[in-house]
Order: structure tokens, then C-alpha cells, then sequence
């Protein structure tokens, strides 16, 4: 059973940074693409950004291009989501797993992992 642990959520105000961790145990996850998608209340769950196997190439939804940084430690099998500029509406629950694009969407591939925890990360305007 694979295991995703997602760490380093928290409250920040407006323009500030956090860096998330997902931490994969129990499956080398160095076969596949990563991605990190948010949850708000009352929304459905959407694609934030994915990192290729490699961690060579990276892609980001529109909302946070230039702002968020995806990368991944295949060594540590963990991947990362550094956040800057954070706005009030990247208020959500956080949540990393596989992903894999179909056509210009990605989606992500629960035959690696069911859903995490997800970490909480809160912007104050």
C-alpha cells in the first residue's frame, strides 16, 4: 500500500511563501509523473501543478504560473510545492499523488495512491 504524507501547510498572510512536502512510502514513485492539486470549500478539487518523472518538466495551472515552483527528490521519493506571492485565494487543502495528462488536462492516477491527508494552507488578506 502506497502512503502519501503532505506536510508544511499553515497560515500566512498575503504575498507570503510556504513550501509543501509529499513524502511517498511504500512504492518507488520515480516511474511517475507527480502532481499537486488543492481543495476548496465548496469546490471541486483542482490540478495545481506536475513534475515528470525526471523532475525535468514541470507544468502549472494558469492561477499560479510564476508564482508556485513544483520539484521532486526521486532519492527521497518526495516532491515539493514552493509557493511565493500566496493570495487569499490559494486558501485550501493541499494534495499530492500521480498524475497523468490527457490531452492539455491533468488528472490525477489513483491506481498509485488513494488521496492523502492533504495539508491546510490558509492566506490572510
Amino acid at each position: 500500500q502506497v502512503q502519501l504524507v503532505e506536510s508544511g501547510g499553515g497560515l500566512v498572510q498575503a504575498g507570503g511563501s510556504l513550501r509543501l512536502s509529499c513524502a511517498a512510502s511504500g512504492r518507488t514513485f520515480s516511474n511517475y509523473a507527480m502532481g499537486w492539486f488543492r481543495q476548496s470549500p465548496g469546490k471541486e478539487r483542482e490540478f495545481v501543478a506536475a513534475v515528470d518523472w525526471s523532475g525535468v518538466f514541470t507544468y502549472y495551472a494558469d492561477s499560479v504560473k510564476g508564482r508556485f515552483t513544483i520539484s521532486r527528490d526521486n532519492a527521497k521519493n518526495t516532491v515539493y510545492l514552493r509557493m511565493n506571492s500566496l493570495k487569499p485565494e490559494d486558501t485550501a487543502l493541499y494534495y499530492c499523488n500521480a498524475a497523468r495528462k490527457s490531452g492539455s488536462k491533468w488528472n490525477v492516477y489513483l491506481d498509485f495512491a488513494s488521496w492523502g491527508q492533504g495539508t491546510q494552507v490558509t492566506v490572510s488578506s
